[in-house]
């Protein structure tokens, strides 16, 4: 059960979105635009968009740049995480990931099916954490999109979200940094 307490306040998160395909443009990219208009009107800030080729050194790229920003807290990406030949969004994911976040791609995959059947079982949705920062791979259907955000992410980077959430995590993401 979802619950957020209205007494505590909202954080925002500067989130940045990536869709991944070799054919969406700024025209049609309608899981992109689904994705942001979720992610401001849940009251966080666009920090970045862009669409990327499925490449898996163009999506490192961007991922790295975006980790390496102290202006994004999170990254979302839709598309590339199917079985197919050009779907190489996990493995660039992989490349740069400190943790993965099991769960994520569990819940994702539970939600879907009630939804899809066993067809769920083709999505490698994935979440982790790169140098402090949030990543999220999601595949790249909008209704996808629409369930990973509206079930999920959602909830998880409201800092009024309870029993727990990520955005109260996010202080401590670096803490096996200063240790060494």
């Amino acid at each position: 059960m979802s619950r957020i307490d209205e007494t505590a306040p909202f954080l925002p998160v500067r989130i940045a979105i990536a869709t991944i395909s070799d054919t969406r443009t700024p025209d049609n990219d309608t899981s992109g635009d689904t994705l942001a208009a979720r992610v401001a009107g849940a009251g966080h800030v666009l920090a970045g968009r862009a669409i990327i080729r499925d490449d898996a050194d163009a999506i490192e790229a961007q991922l790295r740049s975006w980790i390496a920003s102290p202006d994004v807290d999170a990254v979302i990406t839709t598309g590339g995480t199917g079985v197919t030949g050009r779907d190489v969004t996990p493995e660039a994911f992989h490349r740069v990931l400190d943790k993965v976040i099991e769960g994520f791609g569990e819940l994702f995959r539970m939600l879907s099916y009630a939804k899809i059947g066993t067809s769920t079982m083709q999505s490698r949705a994935l979440g982790g954490v790169a140098n402090g920062t949030y990543l999220f791979a999601l595949p790249g259907s909008t209704g996808a999109v629409k369930d990973g955000w509206d079930d999920i992410l959602r909830f998880q980077l409201d800092s009024r979200h309870r029993p727990c959430n990520l955005v109260e995590l996010m202080p401590r993401l670096k803490e096996h940094f200063s240790s060494h």
